[in-house]
């Protein structure tokens, strides 16, 4: 079984989860809430087409995260644990999914490889750093917010950034 966290496999593609992707999502919804007011799992996953047993799993990682907590009662749900400004797409990926990218499991600096493939390493360590620029910058209130760090918005710009290639 493949691992769900995004990895580069085989063909090279990076490829995100659904769980860090609902992960974002949910994160979005709350912090687009008012005054932070709590969400429950139910309304969280009915905004975001987020099946609810897959969202429990995802909130409950978010919260050992220190991401999201709980409030019981009639007026419980979900809240934002820390500051939606605070938290960026790098830290929900991780939270959910693990290190950002992973060969065959392992952490890109502990691969090794022998004779004239020992550069291919080096490529692994540039994807995850490309990805951590990126990742690390764009911030859940951003995304709440519809704007990206400058940066972040002119990778998209490029014509070719849109491609399936």
């Amino acid at each position: 079984m493949r691992p769900s966290a995004p990895y580069l496999c085989e063909t090279g593609r990076v490829r995100v989860s659904a769980k860090s992707d609902y992960a974002l999502r949910a994160l979005i919804e709350l912090a687009v809430r008012p005054d932070g007011d709590p969400v429950s799992a139910e309304e969280l996953g009915r905004l975001q087409d987020i099946p609810h047993g897959f969202l429990q799993a995802i909130l409950a990682d978010l919260r050992r995260a220190g991401v999201v907590q709980s409030q019981r009662g009639q007026s419980g749900g979900w809240r934002m644990a820390r500051a939606a400004s605070d938290v960026s797409v790098a830290d929900v990926i991780r939270a959910v999914d693990g290190p950002l990218v992973s060969v065959h499991g392992e952490r890109p600096e502990a691969v090794s490889y022998r004779g004239a493939a020992e550069a291919l390493q080096h490529v692994w360590i540039a994807a995850r750093s490309s990805l951590r620029e990126v990742c690390e910058e764009v911030t859940i209130q951003g995304l709440a917010e519809g704007r990206l760090p400058d940066a972040v918005a002119a990778r998209t710009s490029e014509e070719d950034a849109w491609q399936p290639h």
